[in-house]
């Protein structure tokens, strides 16, 4: 395995950075309210062609951030030389080079997996259409913002927050013509998969969360499988193959098979499967538990197998991550990300 590979394996799934006392970030520190690392204070640590957010802190942490006399980054794990030289880069919204919205984190399902709606109010929460444009101007002012990207959770009732979703695509279709858009809506009909598309979103992630149904219906009992693949071939007939995205949840209890046979058929329908491990914490451990969900501890080679075996996917069905220009394949940050991170 490559050594810088098998860093951001290890870096991935570990734990936080450690800062040294009194050191002062060169950016503004990242507060996500989605995703692996919500809830949490975070910064992107860059090192070659990879980029790994991680959670920091100024006290204990499985890795510590080293700076020498001449200001030059290095990072150690658990005392030990790990990476002899790192770069912190900066964050627009959630992700570096790109504006990533939450427009509410808030949410009426129950995913056991899920920490956003356990939050505490932030300034991402109930954002406005006007309040959102407004920080998207301030980001193009101060970054080189290369895409937009909306995520939310369900409030009121989906009907709802796909209105949201469409006046905020609306809206910055309208003032940046050029600019790719991204949307990871939860949707239960091919109307709502058409109002994005028609208000000008570019790439659509419709989440199947876990590769078999019984597993799906312990981490999201309020939702339904089938008709998550069936929206997934709509999205497909509307936006096209290679521009949707559907994230698998790995780590749940699944086999390999399992995620095999998942993410071929995902392929073969024209949608990327995104694989993320599960990640655990005091948030949503109980959440799991009382789910029944008997996850697994992922190792960093593991990780790396799945994603050759993700980007073998893709291959057989003409499909690469390397077009994606929002959300996650986008960002690299907290997953192996096939035909970037993995080359042929």
């Amino acid at each position: 395995m490559e050594e810088d590979l098998r860093r951001k394996a290890v870096l991935t799934l570990g734990g936080a950075v450690s800062l040294p006392e009194g050191y002062v970030l060169p950016c503004r520190v990242s507060h996500s309210t989605a995703g692996p690392g919500a809830g949490s204070g975070s910064a992107v640590f860059a090192f070659g062609r990879f980029r790994v957010k991680k959670t920091i802190t100024y006290g204990e942490g499985e890795f510590q951030l080293v700076v020498d006399e001449k200001g030059r980054l290095s990072m150690t794990r658990k005392g030990k030389p790990f990476m002899r030289r790192v770069r912190i880069e900066p964050v627009v919204r959630h992700a570096p080079e790109q504006a990533f919205f939450n427009l509410d984190p808030r949410c009426m399902y129950r995913c056991a997996y899920c920490t956003s709606p356990l939050l505490d109010p932030s300034e991402d929460k109930h954002l406005s259409v006007d309040r959102i444009m407004d920080m998207l101007e301030e980001s193009m002012l101060l970054h080189d913002v290369k895409c937009v990207s909306f995520t939310s959770g369900v409030v009121g009732s989906v009907d709802e927050t796909v209105d949201r979703f469409v006046e905020a695509v609306r809206a910055v279709r309208e003032r940046y013509p050029d600019m790719p858009i991204g949307v990871e809506p939860y949707v239960s009909s091919r109307e709502h998969i058409q109002r994005l598309k028609d208000a000008g979103a570019d790439e659509i992630k419709i989440n199947l969360e876990t590769p078999r149904r019984d597993l799906f219906a312990k981490a999201c009992p309020d939702l339904d499988y089938d008709a998550v693949m069936d929206l997934l071939r709509d999205a497909v007939d509307i936006f096209g193959r290679g521009n949707v995205v559907s994230n698998i949840i790995y780590g749940m209890g699944e086999t390999d098979a399992d995620l095999d046979i998942i993410m071929e058929r995902l392929c073969r329908m024209g949608v990327l499967p995104g694989l993320r491990a599960l990640r655990v914490n005091e948030m949503n451990k109980q959440r799991l538990i009382d789910a029944g969900i008997r996850w697994t501890k992922i190792t960093p080679q593991k990780a790396v197998d799945l994603a050759e075996m993700q980007m073998a996917a893709m291959k057989r069905h003409g499909l690469t991550t390397e077009n994606c220009r929002t959300m996650c394949f986008a960002c690299r940050c907290c997953d192996i990300v096939p035909f970037i991170d993995i080359r042929e």
